[in-house]
């Protein structure tokens, strides 16, 4: 399909799935997620309304229900979910994108059978990657199997495990040799949480969200048969893991950063700040960087659908987007005077979308860290786009110089 009969069809679409929205988008779900089990009610009823809408996992493939959809598809879906103002799916994402890819291209044909219908009935994942030790530098893991048997035997710890105490299942990497490369001894395993000697606890951030959990493994057993590629090929299938495909992501958040302005536009009219040339200002600037993050999310989409995506473009997409949500939540803050220095319990998430102006403002700065630093992202881009060297050409002091 092209020129104008793919237009039209996108056109459709869109018209289609706005009217879905219409009559079956949560209202004032902010409002509800006023306790930890409100908030994982919501989560998990809106989940399970866009899989029987089929709108809940567009990016899988096509065999699946609501599967197989384009880019451009995809992004008629996320941009209209975010216009909508509907709850963004935080306690399935691990499940639908980090898991479900992983298990597309690793599981087997009897895996993918059992597990995967099990993702679309609810079931949550977790990852379990990162140590006190082995954080970003994943070769360290030291969490231990030992196989005995038809099973293996596991004992170690995971930090950072994102919603692992709501989880009922967890990618894990751990150890099974010392041979060779810290690489080579890694083994990709499938984790029950609720299987005996797994212990659950969350994590209290210094900004009062318990967003993620440490999981402590004591003599856990693991099925041979609950593992995904050979042993010791662990480090391959987390590298599959780390790199699946997350949709539209960054899109879906800079639009829904563009349809959250009205959040400081109703804080300006309600204080009667109309007429405050500052306030006015820096309106006017934040709303100019949100439309330009939109366009370099779109560009971005542009050329990964016209097969020009290069090395690097992900980082400034990603750059743009955290930066620009700073300002937003600082913006926020500012105008919501003392009120806004309030922080609400129950804040998964974060950003721009709790409806609580201190708790988007704290985590808004997780998003310059998470998926990778902006220092990361500035040296990604400054390396493969610039062509700038890695390292820095030594200088000397010719002799006699002062």
């Amino acid at each position: 399909m092209e020129g104008q009969a793919l237009t039209d069809a996108l056109d459709r679409l869109r018209q289609e799935v706005r009217q879905w929205l219409a009559d079956n988008a949560p209202q004032s779900w902010r409002d509800r997620s006023s306790s930890e089990a409100a908030f994982l009610q919501i989560q998990r009823d809106w989940f399970a309304k866009l899989v029987e809408g089929g709108y809940a996992v567009p990016h899988w493939p096509a065999q699946w229900p609501g599967g197989g959809r384009s880019l451009a598809e995809q992004k008629i879906l996320y941009e209209e979910l975010a216009r909508a103002d509907t709850p963004r799916l935080l306690l399935s994402f691990m499940s639908t994108y980090h898991a479900a890819c992983t298990l597309f291209e690793w599981a087997s044909e009897a895996q993918q059978a059992l597990l995967i219908p099990r993702i679309l009935a609810g079931e949550i994942w977790c990852q379990g990657f990162s140590e006190p030790n082995a954080g970003s530098d994943l070769a360290n893991v030291r969490t231990r199997a030992e196989r005995v048997g038809d099973h293996y035997v596991v004992n170690g710890q995971k930090l950072w495990s994102t919603m692992g105490q709501f989880a009922d299942k967890c990618l894990l990497l751990v150890r099974t040799s010392n041979d060779g490369p810290k690489q080579a001894g890694l083994t990709y395993l499938l984790l029950d949480l609720k299987a005996p000697g797994v212990t659950a606890r969350p994590i209290h951030q210094i900004h009062g969200d318990e967003e993620f959990a440490e999981l402590f493994l004591d003599n856990v057993e693991i099925p041979v048969a609950d593992r995904l590629g050979a042993e010791g090929q662990g480090w391959a299938v987390a590298q599959s893991t780390l790199s699946s495909e997350r949709g539209l992501t960054l899109l879906e958040l800079s639009a829904r950063l563009r349809g959250a302005l009205w959040r400081l536009a109703d804080l300006i009219r309600a204080q009667g700040r109309q007429d405050d040339q500052g306030i006015v200002r820096d309106f006017g600037r934040l709303s100019a960087k949100v439309d330009a993050s939109c366009a370099v999310a779109d560009q971005f989409l542009a050329n990964r659908i016209a097969g020009i995506e290069r090395v690097g473009d992900a980082s400034i997409v990603k750059l743009s987007y955290s930066r620009t949500l700073r300002d937003f939540t600082s913006l926020g803050i500012r105008l919501g005077g003392i009120d806004a220095q309030y922080h609400s319990p129950i804040t998964f998430g974060g950003g721009m979308e709790t409806g609580n102006w201190m708790a988007d403002f704290m985590n808004s700065y997780a998003w310059t860290i998470a998926g990778g630093s902006d220092e990361v992202q500035r040296n990604i881009i400054a390396e493969r786009l610039v062509g700038m060297p890695r390292e820095p050409k030594s200088w000397t002091l010719k002799e006699g110089a002062a």
